[in-house]
């Protein structure tokens, strides 16, 4: 069967006098296309389907049907060829729908909804960085910096509240801080509800790890070309996406972001789907998209028991197709991606090449684990990814028993060679090198996994606070003067290393996450939690009247923001340009960064003194030198002028400038 040019694209398309339906479905000996006038309808409008060679179903109906919902009803005559799901004899929405509705529930019953779009961008289109090392990207949860109430954010869902002009949080906060760049957590369609805890479902799923039975961070995706719509306005407690409202809604925010010079990151999860709703991947077409072993047992290295089969070439053209749709249609301006290394290489440069070829500044960003560790691969296939080796060698693995630098201790994996690498972008040149360039480089030392860097910071300085319940918030929030002193060492050696750098949320004033009392049987209440994935409350959402105890912090980094910003040299030099100079001590860390090559019209000479208890004496390069950073203050504007020599206190640093003649 021929295919026409509407017929094939798979989703809808548009013609003059009809709407084309297409789905992949190879094993099906059926197929039909079901229209629903409302969503909630019992009994739709069937249509037959047609099968071309290649395993699409296509079918044009008469006439625009915008306005109306269908799915997709499957029959199987081949008892091996029908997929082993509880799912199997329902309705399955359109895997390339632009927009869903669903119940909210875990099973969330989805239907497409058939729309044209009409957002007026008003001459927006990008915000492309010209180099990603020019970034300062902020990752967080939409909802985390809207959703407790000293936000002050008005609007009827988080969409609206996330721009709102009058809040205290959104993007408010993302303008006083400084940054360039915001990294949201999942905003593909995902089911935010899971099986209701330590209960068995008429489909046999068993949640007895989920007290919340809640998915709030959205690594779980159900629906690659839909954004999520419980953060909309027209979400009820029975539906969500009534109407289109998630489409506009989240477009207003990249719009509004991007008036403010801000790009737009998105954390996309292809390394494996939604499991126990009703997602068509997964249940429909699992032999197509996911992998399975020798057996037919679905591969679990995700650890979801459903893991993406990218390389099969529909599977991978779905991701190209998804990838490309959010750039084109949401003027997204990156992605990274979950578990990347999930993901087979071939598909590594399909993606780039695809993104690439139309948009060479899109950032591509991976998370280079998952089966294997692989950041060197992707930087060798060019792609960035998240640099753990900064993580680790800075702050340490863990709190309690491998610390790094700025505990005055040697993380294992750590040597004074390594870490002295890593400031130049951890390249693959030098010891513990992972990357051909520090464009490659993604610098952080918080992320949304694990505990934040303020609470590791508690622990790694008071260990018996591990697993004691708070007491007193504010007291335990506020940090005392050996915390507040390494935390800021932490700031000023993540902002003087080569690369693109990122902070997550809260970590410009020491955020702590501590378990919100709920309903919820946690037996953990009131500890400080290093896994906050399904906690929908006051552990995940920021206190903004909580930002004051900390302000010294937080003003320490807008004036590592700032200065970032306005030194390329710190973020973007060659790395013959940087030279260290040796002190007896090891933790003494001193380098001279010239400006040159990166067209800054500056020198810098950067002192990183990671001794617990030692004053250094520490000889300053020829000239005299602005001071704009201490281990106080943090400034673009230099606050005094040093020369021959300064004294560092321990546990602290200063960074110098210097007009280069």
């Amino acid at each position: 069967m021929k295919r026409t040019r509407f017929e094939s694209k798979p989703g809808v398309v548009f013609s003059d006098n009809a709407t084309h339906f297409c789905i992949y479905c190879p094993h099906a000996s059926a197929m039909n296309c079901v229209l629903f006038d409302q969503y909630d309808d019992e009994k739709g409008l069937d249509h037959s389907m047609q099968i071309d060679a290649d395993g699409y179903w296509h079918i044009a109906i008469q006439g625009d049907q915008s306005g109306r919902w269908y799915a997709y009803r499957a029959e199987f005559d081949d008892d091996e060829a029908k997929p082993d799901s509880p799912y199997i004899d329902n309705l399955f929405a359109d895997p390339y729908s632009k927009h869903v509705t669903v119940r909210n529930t875990y099973r969330q019953e989805a239907r497409s909804y058939i729309f044209k779009d009409d957002f007026d961008w008003e001459g927006d289109s990008h915000c492309f960085p010209d180099d990603p090392r020019d970034l300062i990207i902020y990752e967080t949860h939409l909802k985390d910096l809207t959703a407790h109430p000293s936000s002050k954010a008005k609007g009827t869902g988080f969409y609206q509240k996330f721009i709102d002009r009058e809040q205290t949080g959104g993007v408010n906060h993302l303008k006083r801080l400084g940054v360039n760049c915001v990294e949201f957590l999942p905003l593909h369609k995902f089911p935010p509800v899971e099986p209701p805890f330590e209960q068995s479902t008429p489909e046999g799923f068993q949640n007895s790890w989920n007290p919340y039975s809640a998915n709030y961070w959205g690594y779980m995706t159900s629906f690659f070309f839909a954004p999520e719509s419980s953060f909309a306005s027209d979400y009820s407690n029975r539906f969500s996406g009534k109407t289109t409202a998630a489409v506009s809604e989240f477009k207003e925010v990249v719009k509004q972001l991007h008036k403010e010079n801000i790009s737009v990151i998105m954390d996309v999860v292809f390394n494996h789907t939604s499991l126990f709703d009703m997602n068509p991947l997964t249940h429909l077409c699992p032999d197509e998209y996911l992998r399975s072993d020798e057996e037919g047992n679905l591969l679990n290295r995700s650890g979801t028991g459903n893991e993406y089969r990218s390389e099969n070439p529909i599977a991978r053209q779905l991701i190209v197709d998804s990838i490309l749709y959010w750039i084109e249609e949401y003027h997204i301006d990156g992605f990274r991606f979950d578990l990347a290394a999930l993901l087979d290489r071939k598909s590594w440069d399909v993606i780039r090449s695809a993104v690439h070829e139309k948009y060479p500044h899109a950032v591509l960003i991976a998370e280079p684990w998952g089966g294997y560790y692989s950041p060197h691969h992707f930087s060798s296939h060019d792609w960035a990814s998240w640099n753990d080796r900064i993580r680790n060698s800075i702050k340490g693995s863990e709190p309690m028993h491998d610390k790094g630098f700025i505990f005055s201790e040697w993380q294992h994996e750590t040597r004074r060679e390594r870490l002295e690498n890593i400031f130049k972008g951890t390249l693959n040149h030098g010891e513990g090198g992972l990357y051909n360039t520090s464009a490659h480089s993604v610098n952080y030392l918080e992320s949304h996994d694990g505990y934040t860097l303020g609470d590791f910071i508690r622990i790694g300085l008071n260990p018996e606070l591990q697993d004691q319940v708070i007491e007193n918030r504010s007291e335990h929030v506020k940090l005392n003067h050996d915390e507040l002193r390494v935390a800021k060492l932490a700031a000023l050696s993540l902002f003087t290393t080569q690369g693109i750098t990122m902070i997550h949320t809260g970590q410009e004033f020491a955020r702590s996450k501590i378990i919100a009392k709920t309903p919820c049987p946690d037996k953990d209440v009131g500890k400080m939690d290093h896994n906050s994935y399904q906690k929908d409350n006051e552990t995940n959402w920021i206190n903004f009247e909580e930002i004051g105890l900390n302000s010294s912090l937080l003003n320490y980094y807008r004036g590592l923001i700032q200065i970032r910003k306005n030194s390329p040299a710190l973020r973007k030099c060659s790395p013959h340009e940087i030279s260290f100079q040796h002190y007896g001590n090891p933790l003494v860390i001193t380098f001279y960064i010239s400006g040159h090559d990166s067209g800054d019209i500056n020198d810098y000479y950067v002192i990183l003194n990671g001794t617990g208890i030692e004053q250094i004496d520490c000889k300053l390069p020829e000239g005299t030198w602005e001071v704009i950073v201490n281990k106080d203050i943090a400034s673009l504007q230099s606050f005094n002028m040093v020369s021959k020599t300064v004294k560092i206190e321990p546990r602290s640093g200063m960074l110098l400038r210097k007009l280069r003649h």
